[in-house]
């Protein structure tokens, strides 16, 4: 492959006429001119393709990526890939959630495939644009200026920043332009790059100005093997098969896999068993106007499911050029395993597809419609068994930054799944044909919604919808008959996907394999139409460039669906039981909440058909599932099995802090232990927050409950927003847990942090940082990516 030199002409001829293709299929006489030596073109390809990935790129990627990927990227300056670097910035915020008008979308590498493009779209560029020279590379960088800035007035070390410093997640976005950046200084003399953190090495300092004296030379990817090529093409052949009902599964499948990071290894599928060996590529799936076999042009929609504009569109697997960052990764396997099994879901059971759907919004946006044709299992099926992958999406999908997003969800909860083998496919088929309207969702909406006429129309729908349901159960399940844990999946002995649990970070969250932490207050029990439709409002249908009105409605709507699921839970249990924890969970409620969730307690069914011992029945509940799901439960994260009984025994009491000395602590941070022999171990330390309930919309404080705080320590790196880094030697372990266990004050913990904590003035910040990647990626390289250091305390 044929290195690219970041001359502007060049990179515009690129960026114009090869962008959708993606940078492997450029051709090298056409960038340089056939006059060019072809024995020169190859060293230059060598050596400065080999300078960026190997010098360059390390760089970015532990100093400036852990601030800058993904939306929410300050100015939108994503340093993740040279495209993303090339776009430069914008004052413009992805993330807003006051605007009454949809924005425009500015997704890299679909929405602009020029860097002219990108400045028509108000973006000004951070690298020099205008005659080359050395000189004038650095003079006419911004990314230069911000690093020389820093270098200049480094922060100050070992104390705390200063209230000049604005570290707040929704701070103003101050994005001066090169023709700024004087007064900018001016004002801020102290704001250089790495904002609120300390400043590179001389070393990096010095390669990066060197690099960018050099005119900033950029390389795409490694170009892929022959063997990965033949991978790609045998599961494009598969995906654009022209029978109607390939079409229709494929169609279903990419509107679920559009956000996986796809990846290929001969691994065993719904074991567990993550590759110990980093793959080399990752990809995307993606709606091509163009068939295999010619360069990818992205259908660049809103949403997945929106019209194309076309008759025919294709499924490709686009390489992932840009760097992996953990807060978006969300690895799904392909091999041979993998489409015989998609096969059988969708391929060999008998049924017919006589029409497509159509793409308009109403049947677009409700897959109960869209895809009626599909067996129900299947689908069901082809969510479950990768249920991790499906919840991540809500986690870290488009709606993976935002309080608004997330505070509908408890901090703490565990989640298992209706076994497919217990429905009726046929009586469920018809049961949501029958229901398809009260199953609508606000995605019909698109992206400007109105709140609430909206929110009216769809509780109603909604409620209609669980009186259906509950009349259905009620025909099913008589006097409680065989309501039992025979209906729970129990991953058929060996699928760890079968327990998750979901913990959240007040504006992000984690979800992983088994049940991790204590006893939560709440669960959710998922059925086929709760998942789908949690897919379908937080993921395929969300637009984060909404207006106010989309972005709440979705909210809103979710309500109804965490209810559901705690609603499923609580028919495991006995009546009195069912109405003592819903008027818990929901103290302090709306009458309209009461008449969702507790009220409907007292008129489902009567006890379901399980013998309970104690009074007790929720924790009891709890250890009945770990023993029916036993085969299948993920043990990763399990203390108990990663230390030694000493250790365990020191840590343990950790998992018993309550109340205010819990409230303390960050909403998430990572414990790096030094040991004797031997690298650190890292464990993750959260706090759970408590409410009096969850329906409060935009004043979450409201219905705080600090004394129902608690913290949770696992081993691991668990999560991908730090709030704090701790760093202590094993020896003082017993000290580090007594210094929580009698936190009582912000003053208290400032001493404690003085001594335990890695704080962002730290001159060895950089150092611990690398050793805690470094520690990540050989722990669990698959699901490894760089972490985000924008929610770092100043504490």
């Amino acid at each position: 492959m044929t290195f690219l030199k970041r001359s502007w002409f060049l990179w515009l001829v690129v960026l114009t006429g090869c962008a959708t293709a993606g940078f492997h299929s450029l051709d090298s006489e056409a960038l340089f001119g056939k006059s060019l030596n072809v024995e020169r073109r190859a060293d230059f390809a060598s050596d400065e393709a080999a300078w960026f990935r190997d010098e360059i790129k390390p760089i970015l990627d532990q100093r400036c990526v852990v601030c800058h990927a993904c939306n929410d990227a300050p100015c939108q300056l994503k340093l993740t890939s040279p495209e993303g670097i090339m776009r430069g910035a914008t004052p413009v915020k992805v993330y807003d959630g006051t605007r009454l008008l949809a924005a425009e979308p500015t997704r890299l590498g679909i929405d602009a495939t020029s860097t002219s493009e990108w400045r028509e779209k108000g973006f000004h560029p951070v690298l020099n644009e205008r005659t080359q020279s050395p000189d004038i590379n650095v003079q006419n960088s911004l990314m230069y200026q911000m690093l020389s800035l820093k270098k200049d007035a480094p922060q100050p070390q070992g104390v705390l920043l200063s209230d000049d410093y604005d570290l707040s997640l929704n701070r103003e976005q101050t994005c001066p332009t090169r023709e700024e950046f004087n007064e900018y200084a001016q004002q801020h003399p102290h704001w250089g790059m790495p904002y609120g953190l300390p400043q590179i090495s001389e070393s990096e300092y010095d390669t990066l100005v060197e690099w960018l004296r050099s005119g900033a030379p950029m390389s795409p990817q490694k170009s892929l093997s022959a063997g990965i090529k033949q991978q790609v093409k045998d599961w494009e052949t598969y995906l654009n098969d022209d029978s109607l009902k390939q079409q229709l599964a494929s169609r279903y499948m990419y509107e679920h896999l559009f956000l996986a990071s796809l990846y290929f290894s001969d691994e065993p599928l719904f074991r567990g068993i993550e590759p110990r060996q980093r793959p080399d590529y990752f990809f995307r799936l993606v709606r091509s106007y163009t068939p295999p076999g010619l360069p990818i042009e992205i259908v660049a929609t809103r949403r997945p499911y929106d019209d194309p504009g076309v008759k025919r569109i294709y499924y490709r697997l686009k390489p992932i050029d840009e760097t992996i960052v953990a807060k978006t990764h969300m690895p799904y396997r392909l091999n041979d395993e993998r489409m015989s099994w998609m096969q059988s879901l969708f391929n060999e059971p008998e049924y017919e597809v006589s029409a497509l759907p159509s793409y308009d919004a109403a049947t677009a946006s409700n897959p109960f419609v869209a895809f009626h044709d599909l067996p129900v299992t299947s689908r069901y099926r082809f969510m479950l068994e990768e249920a991790e992958y499906i919840i991540r999406g809500f986690i870290k999908g488009p709606v993976c930054r935002g309080q608004v997003a997330l505070n509908v969800i408890d901090d703490h909860f565990w989640a298992v799944f209706i076994d497919p083998d217990a429905m009726d496919s046929d009586d469920l088929s018809a049961f949501l044909k029958e229901q398809s309207n009260n199953l609508r969702l606000p995605g019909e909406a698109e992206s400007n919604s109105g709140i609430l006429t909206n929110w009216l129309r769809y509780s109603k729908l909604h409620g209609k919808y669980l009186d259906a349901k509950n009349q259905k159960i009620r025909e099913a399940f008589p006097d409680g008959q065989k309501l039992n844990l025979d209906l729970i999946w129990d991953g058929d002995g060996h699928n760890p996907n079968a327990a998750l649990t979901i913990i959240r970070h007040f504006d992000s969250s984690s979800v992983e394999k088994g049940f991790v932490g204590q006893p939560t207050k709440t669960a959710w029990v998922v059925d086929y139409t709760l998942l789908e439709r949690i897919h379908y409002l937080l993921v395929t249908e969300f637009d984060v460039y909404g207006n106010v009105g989309h972005q709440l409605m979705t909210r809103l709507y979710m309500d109804f669906l965490r209810m559901e699921g705690e609603h499923n839970f609580l028919t495991f249990l006995p009546q009195e039981k069912r109405i003592e924890l819903a008027n818990y969970w929901y103290r302090d409620a709306s009458d309209e909440v009461e008449e969702y969730l507790v009220n409907y307690e007292d008129k489902v069914i009567t006890d379901p058909a399980i013998d309970y011992q104690t009074s007790d029945q929720k924790t009891e509940l709890y250890g009945l599932l770990k023993n029916h799901l036993a085969g299948a439960l993920s043990m990763r994260f399990q203390l108990a099995n990663s230390v030694t009984p000493e250790r365990l025994s020191t840590l343990l009491p950790i998992n018993s802090i309550k109340g205010e000395a819990a409230t303390l602590m960050p909403e998430i941070s990572y414990v790096m232990v030094e040991r004797v022999i031997g690298e650190p171990q890292v464990f993750t330390l959260m706090r759970a927050s408590g409410h009096t309930n969850l329906t409060g919309l935009l004043y979450e404080e409201n219905n705080r409950l600090p004394e129902e705080d608690y913290l949770t320590i696992v081993p691991g790196i668990l999560g991908t927003y730090p709030a704090a880094i701790y760093h202590l030697p094993e020896y003082k372990l017993g000290d580090f847990v007594s210094g929580i266990r009698t936190l009582d004050s912000e003053q208290g913990y400032k001493e404690f942090a003085d001594e335990f904590a890695i704080r962002r003035t730290d001159t060895s910040f950089w150092k611990y940082s690398d050793t805690l990647h470094s520690w990540f990626k050989k722990d669990r390289p698959l699901a490894y990516g760089v972490l985000d250091y924008a929610r770092l305390e100043n504490r």
